[in-house]
């Protein structure tokens, strides 16, 4: 099974904002696989289905951003998980909006709901797609990546999570270096 795992944060309040691009990237693998996320388990909204022939479950952390490694940690240890067999899906202010970078294994950088992942499975070494959402001209970066998406914002983030769904497939039902040549641009 692969556990692809997109990051945000729970709550209407929060619908829409730079930091859950991973939350829609996993509600469009759920409509294009038709693989409902709608049970509670593991402190997270889960799905359990298949792309291609390959079994994955789709999971929405609802701990918050900052704890998303508790929700992660859990579903590794109940389904005894390595961590190849996870994707995660999150955004990144040090890519330009829009783009998208895969990745094999990397750092947190910036982001808190990254940290929380390392921390809680201790290690790097897991595959993650980032959705670039930019960086703020001027003012607090909370505020920015909790604020909503601008209209010319939205149509890149569009399009780059469209892209973000298409990868996950791809990784899915071939492999990362497919996924990476065809979507790192």
């Amino acid at each position: 099974m692969i556990v692809i795992v997109g990051l945000g944060n729970p709550g209407r309040q929060y619908e829409g904002t730079r930091h859950n691009v991973g939350f829609e990237v996993i509600d469009l693998l759920s409509s294009r696989n038709q693989i409902p996320v709608n049970k509670i388990k593991f402190k997270a909204l889960v799905g359990e289905g298949f792309i291609g022939n390959q079994k994955v479950l789709l999971v929405k952390p609802q701990t918050y951003m900052n704890l998303s490694g508790q929700s992660l940690l859990e579903i590794m240890n109940f389904y005894k998980l390595d961590s190849q067999q996870i994707i995660v899906v999150y955004d990144d202010i040090d890519i330009e909006t829009g783009k998208l970078r895969i990745r094999a294994k990397g750092s947190a950088g910036t982001h808190n709901g990254m940290r929380s992942i390392i921390y809680e499975i201790q290690t790097d070494d897991f595959p993650r797609v980032r959705i670039g959402i930019g960086k703020p001209r001027f003012g607090d970066l909370a505020d920015y990546v909790l604020g909503r998406l601008v209209k010319e914002e939205r149509e890149l983030v569009s399009i780059a999570l469209r892209d973000a769904a298409e990868a996950v497939e791809v990784f899915v039902k071939q492999d990362i270096q497919t996924a990476m040549n065809q979507y790192n641009k």
